[in-house]
């Protein structure tokens, strides 16, 4: 008999779709998990909206207090998909009542934020994991694996970015409940916890901690109409990001993010340089690793496109037949299958609450040194053998 792990739902905007699909799909696929999620209860403040999404999706209940939620029986487990500024006050509760709790990113607005709900689910010891989603996308994770297997050799450099254009819009109004991103209040930061989180998080994950960086941020339109207030409001987040650092293995990072890159949608690409070869990615052929290795004949040098669709590469065994793609949101189906094998292991499933602390820690950084025009140490405490 499966081991039931009921789950309770706090959001059920876009990322609550992603987990909850992660939910349903993962026993048609991972058969051999001895748990198996029940769609237990959703929340959201708006009654008719989240009850036409448990309708929808399957959830046996609702409720519109994410209180309520937490101190219910027959709730094993508490998805947090709500706006950043919640995740906090959501976690800790959770934790308080001996919950597990599934985070979407970044952990927090900021690093005290992140650290008292670190504290939180240490002290509760609860079963914990943040939803960076990217680590298990199978090219990706490819790419961990050859870069651990020291194919690289030693790595030089690190680039990554995360280009969006959806602010482009002097008249796009800040906060409410369709732009919360644009209010610091709600969000913390911009580009940098929203799209830069992730790229931080992919790279120390590959290519271990980020000691120091030097950053730039922009803030392109500076003042917005509040949706919910409909007063003319400075605007406090950052649209665009740049910023390079020093890795503790001694490689360069160079990182940029932006929301006003006409054209693009949501271009994430990472490349790696190392000694003896090199690495990169793209979202938007989120199947493909491209891979050059020096130590190839020289009259076949040259970059060579492997499609991650074998059986034998990363999570491809449970999908379909050599040749045939999988998308983004399979990454979810991964982090939930892997999320309750680590209830069977007893292992934590990375990254964990205290992992994403080290990627607020960067973000933070990032932050600090943007304002300041200085360097800025980040205090990562990085053990690439348990992220």
């Amino acid at each position: 008999m499966k081991k039931e792990i009921r789950i309770g739902l706090v959001g059920c905007g876009f990322m609550g779709r992603t987990h909850t699909n992660g939910y349903k799909r993962v026993g048609d696929f991972f058969p051999e998990l001895n748990y198996r999620p029940i769609l237990k209860a959703v929340c959201a403040r708006n009654k008719e909206k989240v009850a036409a999404f448990a309708q929808q999706w399957g959830y046996e209940s609702y409720e519109t207090d994410w209180n309520r939620l937490i101190a219910r029986d027959d709730i094993d487990a508490i998805d947090i998909c709500t706006p950043n500024n919640m995740h906090a006050e959501i976690a800790i509760a959770a934790a308080k009542a001996g919950k597990m709790i599934l985070c979407e990113k970044p952990l927090a607005r900021t690093l005290p934020e992140a650290a008292s709900m670190v504290k939180a689910i240490e002290q509760a010891r609860v079963k914990n994991t943040v939803w960076y989603n990217y680590r298990r996308i199978p090219a990706v994770t490819l790419a961990k694996k050859i870069v651990d297997s020291g194919k690289l050799g030693r790595i030089f450099h690190y680039r990554a970015n995360f280009l969006q254009d959806w602010t482009i819009n002097e008249h796009l109004p800040q906060g409410g409940k369709a732009f919360w991103r644009m209010d610091a209040n709600a969000a913390g930061s911009g580009v940098t916890g929203d799209l830069l989180a992730h790229c931080i998080d992919t790279a120390m994950w590959l290519n271990g901690a980020i000691k120091d960086v030097s950053a730039v941020t922009e803030t392109f339109v500076k003042q917005r109409m509040h949706e919910e207030t409909g007063r003319l409001q400075d605007v406090k987040i950052d649209d665009a990001c740049i910023f390079h650092c020093h890795f503790e293995n001694g490689s360069l990072g160079l990182f940029e993010s932006t929301r006003y890159a006409r054209g693009h949608k949501a271009l994430y690409t990472f490349e790696i340089n190392g000694e003896h070869g090199s690495l990169k990615w793209d979202l938007h052929d989120l199947n493909r690793l491209d891979y050059f290795n020096h130590r190839d004949e020289s009259e076949l040098r040259g970059w060579r496109s492997i499609l991650v669709t074998d059986g034998d590469q990363p999570y491809m065994d449970k999908w379909w037949v050599p040749g045939l793609s999988i998308g983004y949101e399979h990454s979810f189906v991964h982090q939930v299958a892997d999320f309750l094998h680590s209830l069977e292991s007893g292992q934590a499933c990375a990254p964990s609450f205290r992992d994403a602390l080290e990627t607020q820690k960067v973000c933070e950084a990032v932050l600090h040194s943007a304002s300041s025009g200085q360097w800025q140490q980040t205090d990562v405490v990085w053990a690439a053998e348990t992220q």
